[in-house]
């Protein structure tokens, strides 16, 4: 499985934590497992630990962002932003096997990939509306400078 699939499983599953009590999420990631086809072995355990090990951190993810975000803290951000940031700050900040630059161009295409047409997506720095920013590469940035911030 490539990264961005296994990442898009990830989020997927840190989606679910919003959902679900503490002693229900194993049996919860067991479904999920069960309902793939064809999934590897390491591809599912590689799944399981990156999902438990932002569990872990998410209320020191949840932190970070509320402490670096503007006007937007995380009990008013919508769950799918806020759980593709949970994966992208955890990347950044504590997987040494993902690039800075990676984590965040994974975080924005996940963010263009689920957002229905017409949707407005707070996914940009600060959760701020794009026309703060000149263009994407300026949005960018900006993003990351907040990233590094950390």
């Amino acid at each position: 499985m490539r990264r961005s699939e296994l990442r898009e499983h990830i989020f997927r599953m840190v989606f679910g934590l919003d959902f679900n009590e503490g002693e229900e999420i194993p049996e919860q990631i067991q479904l999920y497992f069960e309902q793939l086809d064809d999934v590897k072995e390491r591809d599912m355990e590689y799944i399981r630990e990156k999902a438990e090990h932002i569990a872990e951190k998410r209320e020191e993810i949840d932190a970070l962002l509320n402490t670096h975000t503007k006007g937007w803290k995380t009990s008013r951000m919508n769950k799918v932003d806020l759980s593709i940031l949970r994966v992208a700050v955890y990347e950044m900040k504590w997987d040494d096997e993902v690039p800075v630059g990676v984590a965040i161009d994974q975080a924005v295409e996940l963010a263009k990939k689920l957002a229905k047409p017409n949707q407005v997506v707070l996914f940009s720095p600060a959760s701020a509306s794009f026309d703060l920013f000149k263009n994407f590469a300026d949005r960018g940035e900006q993003f990351k400078k907040l990233v590094n911030q950390l």
